[in-house]
């Protein structure tokens, strides 16, 4: 389509209700899917392309077919509808016949009854799909079909062409908009200047903007979609590669943290304190980490390491020699579980020591949580573990030198950086390093997680064993249950984790039914207790600590024990209807098995019915390396699930895929960096529309007003 001669004076903020062609319901339409104006229909691209085949006759058609019985071909005709029938039987069917003055085609729609009252005799259609002869006449079963007005049947037949299918709902169609855009497209994209300067683009061989869009929204081959494609991802990249990389030169730049006292005494005191003798991949990391925290640079270190590689002892490591420098350092967990864990698992290396340290959490008593902040603002606290809670504006650090994020995911951007901001003055910045059981993907390393030095440890600490898991559909149930028993009658222990708390769906195991179950049937006669987050403080350590004791033999609980929990002896894990769960929340519950030097075991009970969730139990089944599965967790739910902008608070791709881009991510990656160095806050003359643009798109989400 081409633009109307006489189209009104259009800006790129036109509202919908006042562009050529959208009444009063195309335009609501429009703003159900997030479009109120020119410009936000422009970013409206096709989610897909159908191509529309060249018409013939009738006449034409029939000698392409020749007179062979049940030959097929693709077709597309137009025509005067002639005839209309209606038959019902076991199979329903709408049958026409078709006119264009050539000849005659029948045209079928089976099972689609309101067919019949969208179609009549006299009207002109437009239908397209398989064709064949079906004796001496030509017949075409459930074609796609459009009805043609004056305009569109005036005379010519149209040729093959890419048509582009756009998100739509029952206010607007797909060929609505595409009529629509048509009409606008060339005035707005005259509108629109490119943030990127013709040398640099040109070297990238990439089209301007303006044509970019026109590529998309009106291609007339494949080769056009991939050209207007690869521009708009590469601005996307780009522009996330700029902002990751923005953030990273003002903090080494204009940040200053305190530079930690080390020695050969330090290290060798902070070993004694740690439960055992560090592996080759541990003692790398914690010299890493020493390393930047003697530095003013503020550290920005991401911790990487499977379930059960030592994690925590490298995070005691960092936090200790923050002490040993006279500061304080905090520890940040996403749940009140995980935190009391922490505070347990701490408390337990740092028996007999002079280090203090106090949990902050939402849950405590007015006066306790009084007591305890005014402990951490006047330095008497020396390690400050909590949750959400220590982002509150009423903590205050006496002097916080380093801060150490566990389950990195759980959290966004502006809480880390909330943390981050906790120092002394708006200069200053406490050395920051987050941990995450749930490695990152390569390519996801080099976006969200682009401004962080990345250390890994392989392995898991000696004498750790592997664990079996295996897969039991819920027919069997029986079974798996007598695995556990047997598992416990050895004096081990076991977790017995269902998906919700509460009944909610009558084929859900909840945990109250599910006890009740286990203790009058297939673990009758062992103590089991339930363990969920709506339990209060004191009943859940009440719970942990007889299970720990080796007095609870078993836990029926929710995922509140994905992460944290440390008890050697249990050994066993069964996860009811484990297809409902992620496949890295899967990998983190079995990770509370094999912590001890036992065989250990996870079965998986449900029976997937999606092709996710099968994928999701065979990945589980096949490997136990987290690495593996986090890349096969990226493979199955795609970056936008795994790291998008629901937990990260970035704005979420709309082209580029970083699974399929990775050459366009590491050339932005490349190029960011070297823009970066050379413009550090983007204001040369030529970036300023770039920098712009890069503000509105990542200023908020990434923090940047204090950068740029």
């Amino acid at each position: 389509m081409s633009s109307i001669p006489d189209t009104p004076t259009l800006t790129l903020l036109t509202p919908v209700e006042d562009l050529p062609g959208a009444g009063p319901r195309a335009a609501r339409g429009l703003r159900r899917l997030g479009i109120r104006c020119l410009a936000d229909l422009v970013l409206h691209l096709p989610s897909r392309y159908e191509r529309e085949l060249a018409e013939a006759t009738i006449a034409e058609l029939s000698d392409q077919l020749g007179p062979e019985h049940g030959n097929t071909v693709n077709l597309a005709v137009r025509g005067e509808i002639a005839t209309v029938q209606s038959r019902r039987g076991r199979t329903s069917r709408v049958e026409i016949t078709l006119e264009d003055g050539t000849g005659t085609v029948r045209i079928i729609w089976f099972n689609m009854a309101w067919m019949a009252r969208k179609i009549h005799p006299g009207m002109r259609i437009r239908a397209w799909g398989k064709g064949k002869r079906n004796g001496d006449v030509l017949e075409l079963a459930n074609p796609r079909w459009t009805p043609l007005d004056e305009q569109d049947d005036a005379g010519t037949s149209a040729d093959e062409r890419l048509v582009p299918i756009y998100s739509a709902n029952d206010e607007i169609t797909s060929a609505t908009i595409e009529a629509i855009v048509g009409r606008v497209l060339d005035a707005a994209l005259a509108l629109l200047d490119d943030h990127l300067v013709d040398d640099y683009r040109a070297s990238k061989e990439m089209p301007t903007l303006s044509d970019a869009y026109r590529l998309l929204h009106r291609p007339t081959s494949d080769g056009d979609i991939a050209e207007g494609r690869r521009r708009l991802a590469f601005d996307e990249l780009l522009f996330l590669q700029l902002a990751v990389m923005m953030k990273r030169h003002h903090r080494r730049t204009a940040c200053i943290a305190p530079e930690l006292e080390f020695s050969d005494a330090i290290d060798e005191h902070i070993r004694a304190r740690l439960p055992f003798t560090l592996t080759s991949y541990q003692d790398q990391v914690s010299r890493d980490i020493a390393h930047d925290l003697q530095r003013s640079v503020p550290m920005n270190r991401l911790l990487q390491g499977d379930v059960g590689a030592g994690k925590t002892a490298i995070a005691l490591y960092a936090m200790l020699m923050a002490v040993a420098s006279g500061h304080q350092a905090a520890l940040m967990a996403p749940t009140e579980l995980l935190a009391e864990q922490h505070e347990v698992s701490l408390r337990s290396m740092l028996d007999g020591g002079r280090v203090q340290i106090d949990l902050i959490t939402g849950s405590l008593a007015p006066a306790v949580r009084r007591e305890r902040l005014e402990r951490i603002a006047a330095g008497d606290t020396d390690l400050i573990i909590g949750t959400h809670a220590l982002l509150t504006e009423s903590v205050e650090f006496n002097s916080l030198a380093a801060v150490v994020i566990d389950e990195q995911h759980r959290f966004g951007v502006h809480q880390r950086a909330t943390l981050r901001s906790k120092a002394n003055d708006e200069h200053s910045a406490p050395h920051v390093l987050v941990m995450t059981a749930t490695p990152i993907p390569r390519t996801l390393s080099l976006t969200l997680f682009g401004d962080l030095d990345c250390s890994v440890i392989h392995g898991r600490p000696p004498g750790r064993q592997p664990i079996t898991t295996t897969h039991v559909p819920l027919g069997a149930r029986e079974q798996a249950y007598a695995t556990v028993r047997a598992h416990l009658e050895r004096g081990e222990q076991a977790y017995i984790v269902v998906p919700v708390i509460e009944k909610t769906d009558s084929a859900l195991r909840d945990v109250a039914t599910h006890l009740d179950w286990l203790r009058q049937g297939p673990l009758a006669g062992f103590n089991l207790e339930a363990m969920h987050g709506r339990l209060d403080r004191e009943t859940r350590d009440d719970i942990m600590r007889r299970f720990r004791a080796g007095d609870v033999q078993a836990l029926v609980a929710t995922t509140v024990i994905e992460v944290g929990v440390d008890v050697p002896n249990a050994t066993i894990i069964a996860i009811e209807h484990a297809e409902r769960f992620g496949l890295a929340q899967l990998h983190q519950m079995r990770g509370r098995v094999g912590r001890g030097t036992q065989p250990s075991a996870c079965i998986l009970i449900g029976d997937p019915t999606t092709d996710d969730g099968i994928a999701r139990v065979d990945a589980l089944v096949e490997t136990d390396d987290g690495f593996r599965i986090a890349e096969k967790d990226l493979e199955i739910r795609g970056p936008g699930e795994l790291f998008g902008a629901r937990q990260s608070g970035l704005p979420p791709f709309r082209v580029a895929d970083i699974m399929r881009d990775l050459e366009l991510l590491q050339m932005a990656r490349r190029d960011a960096t070297e823009w970066i160095q050379r413009s550090p806050r983007l204001d040369e003359p030529q970036d300023r529309l770039l920098r712009r643009r890069l503000l509105k798109a990542y200023g908020e989400a990434l923090g940047l007003g204090d950068v740029a």
